[in-house]
């Protein structure tokens, strides 16, 4: 059975873009975090430490984005990273950095990345 967390919907106020005025201005940007794990021992003796944290990936998620950058590949990559790192137990991973109305001179509600494991 394959067994999978979502962590959807992390909202943060970031300093990432080219742009002069991204760094300086900020924007709003969503991440959507899933993983694959066994949590089969955590669903059965109802233990955290069976598991992955989903306060430790939101901490994760959080100081990574906090560190302004040009793109939002490369804080993905960061995100995908410390979360691979920090957890031995993640079999797969998905990152999915969305940036809400860009300023790429047209009406766009938003670009996104994705760096992913998952076929």
């Amino acid at each position: 059975m394959k067994q999978l967390i979502y962590i959807t919907g992390i909202k943060t106020y970031s300093f990432h873009g080219c742009l002069a005025e991204e760094s300086r201005i900020g924007g709003h940007y969503q991440v959507d975090i899933k993983l694959e794990t066994d949590f089969s021992q955590a669903a059965l003796n109802d233990d955290l430490i069976e598991t992955i944290d989903y306060v430790v990936v939101n901490q994760i998620v959080e100081l990574e984005m906090a560190i302004p950058s040009k793109l939002i590949e490369h804080v993905g990559l960061r995100i995908y990273n410390t979360i691979k790192s920090t957890f031995i137990t993640c079999n797969k991973l998905e990152v999915l950095i969305r940036k809400i109305s860009p300023p790429i001179n047209g009406d766009v509600d938003e670009v996104a990345i994705a760096l992913s494991d998952f076929n």
